[in-house]
């Protein structure tokens, strides 16, 4: 329950959202969600080793975090020659029966993709110490919130503020009305960190230009924003960012799994509205919307995701938290493609200069919830 307890403490919105989520699981799904993918043919030499994987809600085909953590499983199957099994969740309460599957199915580390499943996967961590375990966006705590480890389950963390400031930075330097937006699905610690990074990159931009580019939809002193309370229901996403198109912003930054989509049609039908993308390069996972993709944050979870399965299946299994960042490559922007030439040479040269401050340890950038 506490992971509940503390969702609901950052969003009163949480629970009703997770009552919401997606359609009943096809009559041949498993008990917990629908399964998704078996083992697939390796085109190296077979290992005796099984990785698996239990999507959130938004299940692998989310353009985002789900979409980016199975990439990295079949990779591992490809490059590595590991059996591999994934299964989708379509609601909360099939987190605990598709993880319970996967023991079944006699995998030797099961991965959960997100927060959402800190409880479940700690649990099943607990009552199975034979198998190994990881977590994608969370660490482990106890009844207070208070982190704990444990030997057979392994955080994939990333300080995603990092990258966000560089995005919040460029935002700010190519908005032509000089107001910027951003929002979020549901209010969690994973969701906020991309916010809090962009606020911080726009005020940058103001203290370095003196210009006073607002934000629209995220306070970061008061931690307080907009959010769509679920990260299924693109129409959310549409109609918030309309709001902010009707209040003057030309760039948004959605951090709502598919409900971001809804954003960036939103954004395509103003016709001079820009998106920044969140997770993984929007301009390569969602295709109809790649000429308004300024950049986008991006969290190598398929490389996190490859690299743990790649030292559980030679034995070097640890505890250890990974923690992405600008200095290991773990988060980054993309390439902003379509807008290259649009972006100032200036502005792409203090881009790189901030990104080499950050990593030298220079300039800090932090927020309540990084890692």
């Amino acid at each position: 329950m506490k992971n509940f307890l503390r969702v609901a403490a950052l969003s009163g919105a949480v629970a009703l959202a997770l009552a919401a989520c997606g359609d009943a699981p096809d009559d041949e799904a498993t008990p917990g969600g629908e399964e998704t993918a078996t083992s697939a043919a390796p085109t190296v030499e077979p290992v005796d080793f099984k990785a698996c994987m239990v999507s959130d809600s938004g299940g692998f085909e989310d353009k985002s975090f789900n979409q980016s953590g199975a990439e990295g499983l079949q990779r591992a199957a490809d490059e590595l020659g590991v059996e591999i099994n994934k299964v989708e969740s379509t609601a909360a309460t099939d987190f605990t029966p598709n993880i319970d599957q996967m023991i079944a199915d006699k995998c030797d580390l099961i991965i959960g993709v997100g927060f959402l499943l800190e409880d479940p996967i700690q649990a099943a961590a607990t009552a199975n110490p034979d198998v190994n375990f990881a977590l994608i966006d969370s660490s482990f705590s106890d009844e207070t919130f208070a982190p704990v480890t444990l030997e057979n389950g392994k955080p994939l963390l990333f300080n995603t503020q990092e990258a966000s400031f560089l995005a919040g930075y460029v935002a700010a330097g190519m908005s032509a009305t000089g107001t910027v937006a951003t929002f979020g699905g549901i209010k969690l610690p994973s969701v906020t960190i991309f916010m809090d990074g962009f606020a911080d990159g726009i005020k940058q931009y103001n203290t370095d230009s003196g210009t006073s580019v607002k934000l629209l939809g995220w306070d970061k002193d008061k931690q307080d924003g907009q959010f769509t309370g679920d990260f299924e229901n693109q129409a959310n996403g549409q109609n918030l960012a309309k709001g902010f198109i009707d209040q003057g912003a030309d760039i948004i930054m959605p951090v709502a799994g598919p409900v971001g989509l809804g954003a960036a049609a939103a954004a395509k039908d103003a016709g001079d509205v820009s998106i920044v993308g969140v997770d993984a390069d929007w301009f390569l996972t969602a295709p109809d919307y790649s000429s308004i993709v300024l950049t986008s944050v991006m969290k190598e979870i398929g490389a996190a995701v490859f690299d743990t399965i790649k030292e559980a299946s030679e034995g070097n299994f640890t505890s250890d938290p990974y923690v992405g960042t600008l200095e290991n490559e773990g988060i980054g922007i993309a390439p902003f493609h379509d807008f290259d030439s649009k972006v100032p040479a200036e502005l792409k040269t203090k881009v790189d200069e901030l990104t080499q401050q950050i990593i030298s340890g220079e300039l800090k950038i932090e927020s309540p919830s990084q890692n």
